[in-house]
């Protein structure tokens, strides 16, 4: 082979590498690694970079409270419950670029796996109700017990789970219908939900009974007894689970217990108490890291988030964030 044709094939070789990297590129370097926390007194997302420091304080819609990212995580949407809206914060800009409206008062909400229908619990009226995502005309409207809250969609979309929290049940609804098939009555309050892995378990945060009950998914019946988690020194009265995160291989919940200002890990098969991690006041909110070295825990009353070293399964640091901070999510 002649040099020439050397340092041709060479030049080949080095733009097909110089291609494949590129195209490999987005995904290894995918997130901003922000976190950005809402504030219900605030009224604005608070962005902050991994050292903890304020990037920015976005201004939204009045009393911004459950976010969820889009699939790629290039927009961040944000239930805006005094002004009836979903907020939408690009990601990249880190500005207000949309809002979608919802019923009265939205609180929690979730998407459907395809992305095009947004379903929200609206806390006012007592309904869950379904938002086509592109026309953004509401296109189901599902009645609930009073003061719906958390939201979830199962990964095939057919069901969704809406909590009532005067009604003390688990509303089940088929999403083609728009009809609830089942009630499920639980503790006390139902706030939020996790579900497994492998789908076959749903959680329920019941705040004022102190109780966590478990949905069989596959039968929507109870499953065993409810699980209460009460650190030491503390009553039971003292314990209002509400905000929960799950580890990807399923092993691990992390459940923050409100007015007891701790979060408690927990082995999500023995359902026995890994630790009780120590953060602020009314922990409300827990997200993991992607590597899941780190949770970042939001606390309603002391105004700031507490991170949490998950090898040690302790507090690192708390940081002052603003007013009321009510969900932490994580872009990385």
């Amino acid at each position: 082979m002649t040099r020439s044709r050397f340092s041709q094939l060479l030049g080949v070789l080095s733009l097909a590498t110089a291609l494949t990297l590129a195209a490999l590129s987005p995904v290894q370097a995918a997130g901003t690694g922000y976190i950005f926390v809402s504030t219900e007194k605030g009224n604005e997302v608070v962005v902050l970079d991994q050292d903890l420091n304020v990037v920015k304080r976005i201004e939204t819609s009045r009393r911004p409270r459950d976010m969820h990212f889009n699939a790629d995580k290039t927009l961040l949407y944000v239930a805006c419950g005094d002004d009836d809206a979903i907020d939408v914060i690009d990601v990249a800009t880190l500005e207000v670029i949309d809002t979608i409206p919802t019923g009265p008062s939205p609180e929690v909400f979730a998407f459907s796996p395809d992305e095009k229908i947004v379903y929200v619990s609206n806390e006012e009226d007592s309904r869950l109700e379904a938002i086509d995502m592109e026309t953004r005309v509401s296109i189901q409207d599902v009645p609930t017990g009073a003061e719906p809250e958390g939201v979830l969609v199962m990964p095939d979309g057919k069901t969704a789970y809406v909590t009532s929290e005067v009604a003390d049940m688990v509303h089940v609804v088929d999403t083609a219908t728009g009809a609830v098939t089942k009630n499920i009555l639980v503790g006390t309050r139902p706030r939020r939900f996790i579900l497994t892995p492998d789908g076959s378990e749903l959680w329920v945060s019941c705040e004022l009974s102190s109780e966590i009950y478990i949905i069989d998914t596959a039968t929507n019946e109870i499953k065993g007894d409810s699980l209460i988690f009460v650190p030491p020194g503390f009553r039971e009265e003292d314990v209002t689970p509400v905000g929960m995160a799950i580890t990807k291989d399923g092993s691990k919940v992390l459940l923050s217990l409100g007015r007891a200002n701790h979060v408690a890990v927990i082995d999500a098969k023995s359902y026995e108490v890994l630790a009780y991690v120590l953060v602020g006041r009314r922990a409300w909110s827990v997200d993991l890291s992607r590597d899941e070295t780190r949770a970042y825990v939001a606390n309603g009353l002391s105004d700031d988030i507490t991170v949490v070293d998950m090898t040690s399964l302790k507090p690192i640091k708390s940081v002052a964030v603003g007013r009321v901070p009510h969900s932490v999510v994580i872009d990385d």
